[in-house]
């Protein structure tokens, strides 16, 4: 037999098969909270919201995973837990398909596709894409520097930061690409290099039809058609269309340079100017002509020798011609 849901919700359309469940409905939009924890003071609008939140002060943990004995104060969290033993992802991505067992994690990864950064940085005007996110950028605002390291004292806002830093000093890079067996100190920097290999460059821009593998990218790229610079140097009051450009120029301000090559010691105020460096003791050579096959090791100088491929053909098809 079919219920009839005959009492709607004028605000959001909802519907009803009884008044008191409107009712109680109701409180959700006009914001009405009778009930309150009488040990810690906060209002629910639901007297079963209350009883939950009352297990937080008890310990109380009465739904159990029967996999591993793990307790939980509310079913809902208990069905998200069992999903890490049976592997269930029910909840799909509608863009590029991507499945997750938690139903907030596909609106938070829907905004690598829309570019949608909803949370503001009330000091300086930046977006991200996660409140956590802004809760550890605040941390550059506030100074808060908790983390430090014990090998050349740099501090750091957060523990995550500090153990990424450590790695420069053993050296270590745990992330292998499966396909090339390179190795980088970075999770984020290997899901970058894999895309070579996919292909995967999801984000255009819309002006000029560039690709990028990452929708951060597509953002500092669309800066040089609006020509937007906004990151001031106080000091010299020059304007950078990326933080990180800012950060390294100001190394020029301080004299900073906490990049040493472990064979000669010179140092270097930027990571990816020892990198080059290095290719030096190595004999590295990275970048290929496609034309004839010489090798460089760096990006420039194989640009600069194309140069002499493009200058041979202007010359060929001039002489044909004349």
């Amino acid at each position: 037999m079919e219920i009839i849901k005959s009492f709607k919700c004028e605000i959001c359309e909802k519907s009803f098969s009884r008044m008191q469940p409107l009712s109680v409905h109701m409180r959700l939009h006009i914001g009405e909270k009778p009930y309150k924890c009488k040990v810690c003071g906060k209002l629910f609008s639901h007297a079963s919201s209350l009883s939950v939140h009352m297990r937080i002060h008890t310990g109380d943990k009465p739904y159990k995973c029967e996999t591993c004995g793990k307790g939980f104060t509310r079913t809902s969290d208990l069905s998200r837990h069992t999903r890490i033993h049976t592997g269930d992802k029910p909840y799909k991505c509608d863009t590029c398909g991507k499945s997750f067992s938690v139903r907030s994690n596909v609106a938070r990864h829907a905004r690598i596709h829309t570019g949608k950064k909803p949370f503001r940085c009330e000091i300086c005007g930046k977006f991200f894409t996660e409140n956590s996110s802004l809760s550890m950028h605040l941390k550059i605002h506030t100074g808060d520097q908790e983390y430090i390291c014990e090998l050349c004292g740099k501090l750091f806002s957060v523990n995550s930061k500090l153990l990424e830093h450590l790695k420069k000093h053993t050296g270590e890079k745990p992330c292998k690409c499966e396909i090339c067996g390179k190795t980088y100190r970075y999770k984020s920097t290997l899901i970058y290099h894999a895309r070579i290999h996919t292909g995967g460059n999801p984000y255009k821009c819309g002006i000029c039809g560039k690709l990028f593998c990452h929708s951060s990218l597509l953002s500092t790229h669309m800066r040089m058609h609006t020509r937007n610079k906004p990151f001031k140097c106080e000091i010299c009051g020059e304007f950078f269309s990326q933080n990180s450009n800012l950060f390294t120029h100001l190394r020029f301000h301080s004299g900073d340079k906490s990049y040493k090559c472990e064979k000669c010691g010179k140092l270097f105020s930027q990571n990816t100017s020892l990198n080059r460096h290095l290719m030096i003791h190595t004999g590295d050579k990275p970048y290929k002509c496609e034309i004839c096959g010489k090798v460089f090791g760096q990006r420039n100088h194989l640009t600069r020798h194309k140069r002499i491929h493009t200058s041979f053909s202007h010359t060929h098809v001039n002489n044909v011609v004349n």
